[in-house]
């Protein structure tokens, strides 16, 4: 059968950039990645990372960073009785500010925002992740 016009936009399988590959049998000791956009993988595509997280971290976790874009981080609880409900708990720094996340939620990071570490302290049922980088190039400032 021959490929359709637009599958080609349907991203189904998770492809890793190679500086990401390195570093992926770290990662699933506390994650799955189940998909990762960019315009490497569909030319033009913006920068989307979607993961599941049901293991607490126990390292400091995403360093501290900033992009030249804004960046969406969500955190959403799994439990469809009460999806409000992170099902962990997760800290999360933006600049010197300290949170502690316990709720689904979205958090927009403007352009140049120092945010991070992002650690994951506690999880008692798997937490969605997802990234979404207004670029078609993820990449990070990192603070020195």
């Amino acid at each position: 059968m021959s490929e359709r016009k637009y599958q080609k936009y349907i991203l189904t399988e998770v492809k890793l950039p190679e500086n990401i590959q390195k570093r992926a049998d770290k990662y699933a000791k506390r994650a799955t990645r189940i998909l990762w956009l960019e315009d490497f993988v569909i030319k033009g595509a913006p920068s989307i990372i979607c993961s599941w997280y049901w293991k607490a971290t126990e390292t400091e976790g995403t360093p501290a960073h900033t992009h030249d874009f804004d960046e969406v981080i969500g955190l959403i609880g799994s439990d469809p009785e009460n999806p409000h409900d992170l099902g962990g708990e997760v800290d999360f720094w933006m600049e010197d500010e300290k949170y502690i996340l316990t709720k689904s939620c979205l958090i927009f990071v403007p352009k140049g925002l120092r945010h991070c570490p992002l650690r994951v302290i506690k999880v008692d049922r798997p937490i969605f992740f997802l990234a979404a980088s207004m670029s078609s190039k993820y990449s990070k400032i990192m603070d020195t």
